[in-house]
């Protein structure tokens, strides 16, 4: 991987720090996540992948195969979502024909790709509720008295359904959630929250909480025991105090 030195002076440089500590992210991954994306501009929109304008030949010699292959599998009475054997040769065919304005048909519920920077927000979130849960857990076994406000301020309340991208971020933790054994202590939490359905942008909360949690932990010493990742009553306060925007703060 090739390394990219950059000088820049001490107001840009600070700037720059405090740019990635909001968002919760080191210096060196916010900045190469803002080149990437200058680079490699990443669609916002988030829904139904657009159809291409073409397939190379190879490609469509691929994709023929595997639709008649699969309509001479399928079931005779199949109906699920491979369709039954009408279905899959209508494909092969548009396909064969290269009728380019039935392309949609073939990429028809494919969406669009939820980035790796993205993906990486959801589990760090996902982990930090983790932690909050089991020390809220923890505390209250030792007898600690926990104000129901903060206990409600720090559930993991899902994503706002309604917005492209926390939609998709959404469906992606309806996948880490995809059976019992996944984010078990979280998954009540979840569907709590309407199965997961905030209501409202959330990501800019979490990221805040996400901020101030990364915070409490790099003061930790690194040790290998569970009790090295337990929150205090007072460090679950400062996360739930960041859910503020600091506009907002008094």
């Amino acid at each position: 991987m090739a390394v990219l030195n950059v000088r820049l002076d001490d107001d840009a440089y600070e700037s720059l720090k405090d740019l990635a500590e909001a968002e919760g992210s080191s210096l060196s991954e916010f900045v190469r996540d803002r080149l990437l994306e200058f680079v490699v501009p990443l669609p916002r929109e988030h829904g139904d992948e657009p159809a291409p304008d073409s397939f190379s030949t190879r490609d469509r010699l691929m994709l023929s195969l595997l639709h008649r292959i699969l309509a001479r599998v399928l079931p005779e009475d199949a109906d699920g979502d491979d369709g039954n054997m009408d279905y899959q040769l209508q494909k092969a065919q548009i396909i064969e024909s290269g009728f380019t304005g039935e392309y949609w048909f073939e990429v028809a519920g494919f969406e669009t790709e939820l980035s790796k920077q993205d993906c990486r927000r959801v589990i760090d979130i996902l982990q930090m509720f983790r932690i909050i849960t089991f020390s809220i857990e923890r505390l209250q076994k030792q007898g600690e008295k926990l104000d129901e406000a903060l206990l409600y301020g720090l559930r993991f309340r899902g994503f706002d359904h309604n917005d492209s991208l926390e939609g998709h971020m959404a469906r992606y933790v309806r996948y880490q959630m995809r059976d019992e054994l996944h984010w078990a202590e979280l998954q009540p939490q979840a569907e709590a929250a309407d199965d997961g359905n905030s209501h409202m942008q959330m990501l800019d909360i979490y990221m805040r909480m996400l901020t101030e949690y990364r915070k409490i932990m790099k003061t930790r010493e690194r040790r290998f025991d569970r009790d090295a990742y337990f929150l205090s009553a007072d460090e679950l306060r400062a996360i739930d105090a960041a859910t503020v925007h600091p506009s907002n703060r008094t």
